[in-house]
């Protein structure tokens, strides 16, 4: 059974940075593409940032290019999400979610093709 597991969100005054990590066990981490994703309440779940299986590619959205830094770590089955110049804008829950296909080609973030989502992190940014 697969279980993903988000920590790292919390509160922080505009400007301030969060590093968010994820952790995915019950598949072999390292052959899936992994993604990042948030949703603030009455709106639709927005990707933010996915990275390849072997971490080479990556896609950010516009939202977040330059601010927010994907990364991961397959020997430690962990993703992580370094969120500099948070904006009040940015607080939403954060997701992380595997990719339904091994070793798929793409990083694309379409929530769709993510299949196993953890329960998320609350980041909430104040003015």
């Amino acid at each position: 059974q697969v279980h993903v597991v988000e920590s790292g969100g919390g509160s922080v005054q505009a400007g301030g940075s969060l590093r968010l990590s994820c952790t995915a066990s019950g598949l072999t981490f390292g052959d899936y593409v992994m993604g990042w994703f948030r949703q603030a309440p009455g709106k639709e779940r927005e990707g933010l940032s996915c990275i390849g299986w072997a971490g080479g590619d990556t896609y950010s959205s516009d939202s977040v290019k330059g601010r927010f830094t994907i990364s991961r770590d397959n020997a430690k089955n962990t993703l992580y999400l370094q969120m500099n110049s948070l904006k009040p804008e940015d607080t939403a829950t954060y997701y992380c979610a595997t990719h339904r296909y091994r070793y798929y080609s793409s990083a694309y973030c379409r929530p769709y093709d993510y299949n196993y989502w953890g329960q998320g992190t609350q980041v909430t940014v104040s003015s």
